[in-house]
């Protein structure tokens, strides 16, 4: 769930919004989520929302919120507890949940800390990070004195944050870019001395003494008429200064020693495969998700040759505008011999976003530590292709806000926490013929539909067996369709004749074969052995010789590797060509 109270009070699940009912509801819901997880009470609440003048009923009224709340919240209802006469809610900062004003609260005290090291323009990017969560005037439109006195402090906090942002701009050396925004700032707050005290400073800075005078002109002119008081000693000071033209306020040896960087934005997607077909509702779904950039993991799994490494390239390029700070990539080699190791990545991240050698540390934890803190604030997507386990990408996840993280494995990573599993599915008909059709040439396809419906069946609608076929096809023009798939039809020669250079369908499911045990890999093979659209658990059991028990064991742990599919509750499916494989070894 993503929530948020910098701006209208709303929630998402996913890229859902959940209608949250009326303002008094969302006021309870905005008052809980504020509390940081403590419990209010029932007469806080009341207070809260209606002040001195609650309606009779407002207690019955207050536990009809409460209800309509739990249900509005759906799955994540139990967040909301009743106790010691009161409620209490999560403050959002649980997996897979966040709370703006949380994420807002983490990255100043990160700016804060950065400002304590003297990294100044990272403190200054981590301070807009923080800005950049609210999304309007907090608490728009809730009612109640408890909304009134959040609202007041919150717009506060978010003036106190842009005075100290627009400090560090004049200590790096902004001064004249930061006067425009200073000036529109000041335009909105007169009676504010520190904005005024930024804003003289900025100026004279840039030449334009003048005018740096004319700011305190107007203020104190202000503060005389509606206060009946002069300026503060800071600004009365700096005007001094400015009339004696007093040389320590130019720009000062830190602002020239700590010059802003620019960013190093690393852009290093493999480039999309340009006939990329199918999959465009899957492909429109998943883009929405990863593009809010909100902290997302997903996790593509699937057979070996279903497109998971296409579909993940296809997906990052279609969100990387989204992504301003850059696209990380690495092939994990999860099925090879000799899978990457976490401190060999990282470093390898950490140098992209600009990091020297000298400054790595050396073990796995520091380096994932100092990565998440180069990503905070910034809006990066992290590619992890071909993962060997959740145990591999645990490290290299970003875990901020703003970023998001796309992952492809023939696992099934069911133990990675928060990640949003995708099973990849193999293309329907018409995708697969599209697909074909698409690679050898409509006119040839066409001239021979139904030789080309046979080709794409007996490729079981797997895209690296479809591309094969019309690869090969593609390069002997005296071929014609059907020569192909009478060459596919002899099942016996059928993955001998999916091979195309250094692609090959058989090899691809042997890298995957090569990770089971002894059992699973025996089972893998005896399933080869069987007929029909699927296979019910007992007939697995008998197969097998072994329990129903340790039957399903076995097979789940294929369908968590990719090798099986579960066809419901107590059945089984090999994908046709995964069957051809199974036979193969069985027999050999």
């Amino acid at each position: 769930m993503r929530l948020t109270v910098l701006g209208p009070v709303r929630v998402w699940r996913g890229d859902q919004p959940l209608a949250l009912g009326s303002p008094q509801q969302k006021a309870v819901l905005a008052a809980l989520l504020l509390r940081g997880g403590h419990t209010a009470t029932a007469e806080e609440l009341i207070d809260g929302i209606w002040g001195e003048e609650p309606p009779e009923m407002a207690r019955a009224a207050l536990r009809t919120y409460a209800s309509r709340i739990r249900k509005a919240l759906g799955p994540d209802g139990d967040l909301l507890v009743s106790e010691s006469g009161g409620y209490a809610l999560g403050d959002g900062d649980g997996d897979g949940t966040s709370l703006d004003v949380e994420t807002a609260r983490q990255l100043a005290a990160q700016a804060d800390k950065a400002v304590s090291g003297g990294d100044l323009v990272r403190a200054r990017e981590l301070y807009d990070a923080a800005l950049a969560q609210w999304s309007g005037e907090p608490l728009a439109h809730i009612p109640g004195p408890y909304a009134e006195a959040q609202r007041a402090r919150l717009t506060e906090w978010r003036m106190s944050l842009l005075e100290l942002r627009y400090d560090l701009d004049l200590r790096l050396g902004r001064h004249a870019e930061a006067v425009a925004g200073l000036t529109a700032l000041a335009a909105s707050h007169p009676l504010r001395e520190r904005l005024r005290e930024l804003l003289m400073l900025a100026l004279y800075r840039s030449g334009r003494q003048a005018e740096a005078l004319a700011v305190h002109a107007d203020i104190r002119r202000l503060l005389a008429d509606e206060l009946g008081v002069g300026p503060g000693p800071e600004l009365t000071e700096l005007q001094q200064r400015i009339l004696e033209a007093d040389e320590s306020l130019a720009c000062s040896d830190e602002s020239r020693a700590a010059q802003p960087r620019t960013p190093t934005i690393p852009a290093q997607l493999p480039a999309t495969v340009p006939d990329f077909t199918g999959r465009d509702a899957l492909v429109a779904r998943l883009g929405a998700q990863l593009a809010r950039a909100d902290g997302t993991v997903m996790a593509l799994a699937g057979i070996g040759g279903v497109g998971k490494t296409a579909l993940a390239v296809h997906l990052g390029h279609a969100v990387a505008d989204r992504f301003p700070d850059g696209q990380l990539y690495v092939d994990l080699q999860g099925t090879g011999a000799s899978p990457e190791e976490g401190a060999a990545v990282l470093g390898g991240f950490l140098r992209a976003l600009g990091a020297d050698d000298a400054s790595l540390p050396e073990g796995v934890e520091e380096r994932a530590a100092l990565f998440r803190s180069l990503l905070a604030g910034r809006r990066v997507l992290v590619l992890l292709d071909n993962a060997r386990d959740a145990a591999q990408v645990r490290p290299l996840l970003p875990g901020t806000t703003g970023c998001a993280a796309l992952v492809t494995s023939r696992v099934r990573m069911v133990d990675l926490a928060g990640a949003r599993l995708v099973d990849l599915d193999v293309l329907g008909p018409g995708e697969a013929m599209a697909l074909f059709s698409r690679v050898v040439g409509r006119e040839r396809v066409g001239a021979e539909r139904e030789a080309a419906m046979d080709v794409v069946a007996a490729c079981g609608f797997l895209p690296l067996a479809l591309r094969i076929a019309a690869a090969r096809l593609s390069a002997r023009r005296t071929w014609t369709v059907s020569v192909l798939a009478a060459k596919l039809a002899d099942e016996r020669r059928r993955l001998d004749e999916l091979q195309a250079g250094d692609q090959a369908v058989g090899a691809t499911f042997e890298l995957g074969y090569a990770h089971l045990d002894a059992e699973q890999a025996r089972a893998f093979c005896l399933l080869g052995l069987t007929e029909g659209p699927d296979i019910p658990l007992a007939a697995a059991a008998a197969l097998l010789d072994r329990s129903a028990e340790e039957a399903e064991d076995l097979l789940e742990a294929l369908v968590d590797s990719s090798l099986l599919e579960s066809a419901g509750p107590g059945r089984y499916r090999l994908h046709n060509l995964l069957r051809l494989h199974a036979r193969a070894r069985a027999e050999g």
